[in-house]
Order: structure tokens, then C-alpha cells, then sequence
């Protein structure tokens, strides 16, 4: 599939989300989808930021918002995670990196599934990005060109980049996608691919990135905001005041409303602070009133650290909801700067230069075969899947 293609391909399912109209009368608990209008969602953010003035205060509030989070997936402080028992196979050296098919486990009987791209000839360590994805009306996600495009460039400029599959997408076919507690898979699906990242001999553990667009960039500024270990988020394409993701795995579990407050997704992309925190966006999706909404309340957060230099937002406004080109290059250059990557490895005239990376055919990346095919211990159907996670 070539990239406009791809890109049509995103479109198609994601755009619909853009218009669902809430409150949904079955879950008086839940915010999903364009639950408010763009000026109710400014309004609301702007008089719930009035309700804190200092670090000490937006501390509080951070505490609550995050002990929100972890209750309302049902996250206990503890998963029940099997050991990792990595299955990797397939390395191929290609121009400045390499990539491999990777499995392991994260509840027992969960497969987490994926490609690891890691720099050629380097030594020493190396700092780690995960790169989950978004929603596709393909099912595939970590195999697109814009997925490998930016995993590949990445581990060029010397990070090791792992790319995963949402539930139901790519190998991840144990259960539906659309499962009801999703998103709190995804959470510790993602929670164990940075163990597995950080268990490799030549990780950094103290340069530790995350991007991903759309539902993958929620499952960014999520991951960042209940996990310290890490460093650098770059969300793109869905931090919003009045949007707040339209699947199960991102808004189908009550996150957003608990019995002591209500919050968006841009006070949980705040959670980051003051960790560097780059905010792309766009003008064609519910991300285009960032430059004037999201970002100046995000910013006013991080100035309670004294750390307004460390969060950025890229505004395209001509630009529609996708990881392309320019949205990569503006990654790139927040990733490098703060994970310390060698852009001159991948950057030609001070721009991005992709034409070295290869890419692969999707089952070229698949891990499960009919020649390797998934373990016998793996968990089928969503009843089951589901059972895992009561």
C-alpha cells in the first residue's frame, strides 16, 4: 500500500470518530468521542486550570488525575505479568539499522507483538523509543510506511525503536480490538514493551522515549503519565480539551470521570511535566485549536517547574490527522535533541533524509508464521482474553 493510500486508509476510520456525539445514555461514566463542543471543552479547561496556581497545588491535582487513571482502568499497583521470554527472529541488516521480528508475553498468555529496528555500528548504550500506533481500517498499524519510516529513521540516529501491535491489529489476534477493557491491554501491553525495551544489555534506561499518533499518541501521553520511567513523549495528532478518543481502547473505560472529578486529555497529557513533551498537530482534526487551547494550558503547567522550554507544540495547519513527513521531521529533532541522537546518521542538509530505509512487505514482519506459529499457551477469544483482566 503506498502512502496516500495508507493514509485514505486511516482516514476512513478515523475521522468518523471525530463526530460522535455523546454523553452515551448506557455510561453516564464515561467521555468518549467529541463529548463537548470545541468552545465547551476551551471553557471547561480553562476553569478547571483556575483551580490551581502553583506546583503544589497542580501536584495535588496530578496525584488525583493519575490515581483516577489507574482505578478507572482497573490497573492494580502490581500486574500479574508472566516472565518475558522474548521470540525473536528474522534479522535483516539493512542501510544504518536493523529489524527483527519480536514476541513476549505480557499477562500470561498475552503475546505482545512487534518489530525491534536498532542502529548499525554503534557501541556503548543506546537510548530506547517506543512507537505504538493508530487505528487503521486495514488492521495494520507497525507495518505501514509512515510507522516504518519513522522506526527505521529513528534507529538510524542511534535509538533502539520498538514497534507494537494494538490488540486485534497485525499478530496481536487473540481478541478483538473493540474488547471492552482494552484499554487497559493496551496500558499494560505497553507498560511490559518498555520492560522488554529496558531488559536489552545496551538500553539507557535514563533516555527512555515514547510516540505514537492518534489512538497511539493516547496511548502515549497515558503510558507517560503512569509510568516515570519515561523521559520524552511525543503525542501527535490527539491531545484535546473536547475529544477524547473514540474506541474502547481509549475512552471505554471511566478514565475521564470519577466520583471526586472530571478531566480531559490535555490535563493528562500534562502529567508529563516536567519531562520534555512535544505536542504536534494539525488543522484538519480535533487537534487544531492546540496553538490557542491546549498548548498555553499545558505550557502554564510546565512553568510551575520553571520548565516552559521543554514542551513545544508543531502546528500544521494545512496538514490532516496522519504521522506524515513533517510531523516526522518535527519528532525527530525533539527526540534527538533530548535523547542525545546523532542526526547527522539520518539528516541530510539539516533535513530528514528517508530515502536509505527499506520497506518491508507486512509479512516480512510478521512473527507468528505458518513456519512459527503462535505459542500453544497463548490465550484465545475475548471471553477469555477478558477473564485475564477482571
Amino acid at each position: 500500500m503506498n502512502t496516500r493510500a495508507a493514509f485514505s486508509a486511516l482516514l476512513c476510520l478515523w475521522l468518523p470518530l471525530a463526530t460522535l456525539a455523546q454523553p452515551n445514555a448506557s455510561r453516564p461514566d464515561l467521555r468518549q468521542g467529541a463529548y463537548f463542543s470545541e468552545a465547551e471543552g476551551a471553557q471547561r479547561l480553562a476553569e478547571t486550570a483556575q483551580t490551581y496556581t502553583n506546583r503544589a497545588d497542580w501536584e495535588k491535582r496530578a496525584a488525583l488525575i493519575r490515581q483516577g487513571i489507574r482505578e478507572g482502568m482497573e490497573l492494580p499497583d502490581r500486574p500479574d505479568f508472566a516472565p518475558l521470554k522474548p521470540i525473536r527472529h528474522s534479522l535483516r541488516k539493512l542501510d544504518g539499522y536493523t529489524v527483527e521480528n519480536v514476541a513476549f508475553e505480557s499477562l500470561p498468555g498475552v503475546y505482545v507483538t512487534g518489530n525491534l529496528y536498532s542502529p548499525l555500528s554503534m557501541t556503548g548504550k543506546r537510548p530506547v523509543i517506543l512507537c505504538p500506533h493508530g487505528h487503521s481500517a486495514t488492521l495494520e498499524g507497525r507495518t505501514l510506511e509512515q510507522a516504518q519510516q519513522r522506526c527505521a529513521t529513528l534507529a538510524r540516529m542511534g535509538a533502539m525503536v520498538f514497534a507494537y501491535d494494538m490488540p486485534g491489529y497485525g499478530d496481536s489476534k487473540q481478541c478483538d480490538h473493540k474488547l471492552a477493557k482494552a484499554l487497559k491491554l493496551q496500558t499494560l501491553n505497553s507498560m511490559r514493551a518498555l520492560d522488554f525495551l529496558l531488559s536489552l544489555p545496551q538500553a539507557d534506561a535514563s533516555r527512555v522515549g515514547v510516540t505514537g499518533e492518534s489512538g497511539g499518541g493516547t496511548q502515549t501521553f497515558l503510558l507517560t503519565a503512569l509510568d516515570p520511567r519515561v523521559t520524552v513523549a511525543v503525542p501527535t495528532v490527539m491531545v484535546s480539551a473536547h475529544f477524547f478518543g473514540g474506541c474502547t481502547c481509549e475512552s471505554g473505560m471511566p478514565i475521564h470521570k470519577r466520583p471526586t472529578h472530571e478531566t480531559n486529555n490535555a490535563e493528562i497529557a500534562a502529567l508529563a511535566a516536567p519531562r520534555p513533551l512535544l505536542l504536534i498537530s494539525d488543522g484538519k482534526d480535533w487537534t487544531k485549536n492546540t496553538p490557542s487551547v491546549e498548548f498555553p494550558f499545558v505550557q502554564r503547567v510546565y512553568g510551575f517547574y520553571g520548565a516552559e522550554n521543554k514542551v513545544q507544540n508543531v502546528h500544521l495547519p494545512a496538514e490532516g490527522h496522519d504521522y506524515g513527513p513533517s510531523k516526522r521531521a518535527a519528532a525527530y529533532r525533539f527526540l534527538a535533541n533530548h535523547l542525545k541522537l546523532d542526526v547527522s546518521r539520518a539528516f541530510v542538509n539539516d533535513q530528514p533524509d528517508e530515502s536509505r530505509n527499506t520497506i518491508l512487505e507486512p509479512a516480512a514482519l510478521r512473527v507468528f508464521t505458518t513456519d512459527r506459529p503462535r505459542p500453544a499457551n497463548a490465550v484465545m477469544g475475548d471471553d477469555n482474553v477478558m477473564a485475564l483482566l477482571n
